[in-house]
């Protein structure tokens, strides 16, 4: 017989919804937390929001990350990104990378001394290195880039809304933008705790992490409203629970497995996708969670449609179904 691993039992029989108030008050407060530190705190915006220059260097050396970092740090200019820039139009020996370093407390963009300053560095470490071009970006471009990652979260918050209106009910879409807002509040408040770099990478986790919780929530939704329709007796809150239950493997598994993934991404991936990955790590905790304890509790709270004309299969339920505390 072929091994196969669990997570959980084959059948469980957890009630996670026994203390159902005391888990959505406890996600109130938290968004409520977070929204409050965001503001007090604020967020600790990359050169994308907040504007700043980039320098463009081409080389015949491969590009060597960590070493122009390690040049560039002793001048204390802050927040500098650097990347690798690959075309397959390049020659073979073309070596091309971005450096974008932040708007200075001066002005809009670095100085020319201070420019020259880093190409001295850069030139010490690769005496071949040319610089073919120096941009800025302003805090009015900066702003309009924040705007614009707004207008982007609630556009997809807003799609999600009415898909699952059109595909559900009413009580599923409320659910469901809860547990959608809990994950994105949460996550930018802890990125406002730990002031780490919120960019436009962090926009993307975002996004994606509004996927996933989703993606979560309506796997449940659908066992959900499946059980409605079999168990027409039973009470909204037994279903609930035994959708979540039939669900809870699979959902274990595909988080698990995610994060996992991650935490390597996390710890071995370096400085410059860290955020992205620590948005991602954090938001998946998150819509696992929102998934029951949000978008559920909320059905919960709301009650649902019980009178679908498919035929009743089983209008009590299974025969002694008890749910075993497992908050």
């Amino acid at each position: 017989m072929a091994f196969r691993l669990r997570l959980v039992p084959e059948k469980t029989n957890y009630d996670f919804f026994g203390w159902a108030t005391v888990t959505f008050g406890a996600s109130v407060v938290a968004v409520v937390v977070s929204i409050i530190l965001t503001i007090v705190l604020g967020l600790n915006f990359g050169i994308d929001f907040r504007g700043g220059t980039t320098i463009r260097t081409e080389s015949t050396q491969a590009v060597d990350i960590g070493a122009y970092r390690a040049a560039i740090t002793p001048l204390n200019l802050g927040d500098v990104s650097i990347t690798e820039v690959f075309d397959p139009n390049f020659r073979a020996d073309q070596h091309v990378a971005m450096i974008r370093i932040q708007a200075q407390a001066t002005g809009e963009a670095i100085t020319p001394d201070t420019i020259n300053a880093v190409k001295a560095a850069l030139q010490a470490h690769d005496p071949k290195i040319d610089f073919t071009s120096v941009e800025s970006v302003g805090p009015k471009v900066s702003g309009e880039l924040i705007k614009t990652a707004i207008y982007a979260v609630l556009a997809a918050t807003l799609a999600i809304v009415c898909y699952v209106w059109l595909r559900f009910e009413w009580q599923f879409a409320i659910g469901a933008v809860a547990s959608l807002i809990h994950d994105v509040v949460i996550t930018v408040g802890l990125f406002a705790v730990l002031q780490m770099k919120f960019d436009l990478t962090t926009i993307a986790a975002l996004l994606t992490i509004l996927g996933y919780s989703i993606n979560d929530t309506v796997v449940v939704f659908d066992r959900l409203r499946e059980n409605l329709i079999k168990y027409k007796k039973m009470p909204l809150r037994d279903v609930m629970n035994l959708s979540v239950n039939e669900t809870l493997s699979r959902t274990l598994m595909t988080s698990g497995t995610t994060l996992i993934a991650l935490a390597s991404l996390l710890i071995f991936g370096g400085d410059v996708i860290r955020g992205f990955v620590f948005a991602i790590f954090v938001g998946i905790i998150l819509g696992t969670y929102s998934s029951i304890y949000v978008a559920k509790n909320i059905v919960l709270f709301l009650g649902v449609k019980r009178d679908w004309s498919k035929p009743a299969d089983g209008p009590e339920g299974p025969k002694g179904t008890q749910f075993a505390t497992g908050k």
